[in-house]
């Protein structure tokens, strides 16, 4: 299970350092994809096969379905750490999580998710003046 907050820079050929603990929960390939809400989402090889599969038997026929799918799939790269424990993000994630320097790596469970640090903040603030709601709205998932 991927948990916990990390904040790394990513160096000017576009590499970022991933936590160790992670880094042994990932194991030695792993995929970064497009995430929600501005960041990456980083998952192992057996959660992205899950997500695959998933996504494979939703109707294809559906606009919202081809849409998310193409968001997900399209963007995502197969990628692994060097010997340092860094990995390269390509330009195109990059930019769309707007990473250029400060980087926050987040355990969310059965993924890990990369922000650039202003979006996380930012991101963070505005949920914190609805936690509240956001509880509730998770007690009637019965959690």
């Amino acid at each position: 299970m991927l948990l916990g907050e990390y904040e790394h820079s990513i160096d000017v050929k576009g590499r970022l350092a991933m936590p160790s603990k992670f880094r042994e929960e990932l194991g030695n390939k792993f995929i970064i994809t497009k995430g929600l809400d501005g960041c990456l989402s980083v998952y192992d090889m057996e959660q992205w096969k899950k997500l695959v599969e998933k996504l494979s038997a939703l109707p294809s026929t559906s606009k919202e379905v081809r849409a998310n799918t193409r968001f997900i799939l399209a963007g995502a790269c197969e990628s692994e750490c060097d010997k340092q424990g860094r990995v390269c993000i390509p330009p195109s994630l990059r930019k769309h999580a707007g990473l250029e320097k400060d980087a926050i790596i987040t355990g969310v469970g059965s993924r890990a998710e990369i922000w650039d640090a202003a979006k996380w903040n930012e991101y963070n603030e505005a949920n914190e003046e609805n936690i509240n709601e956001l509880a509730e709205q998770l007690s009637g998932l019965g959690i």
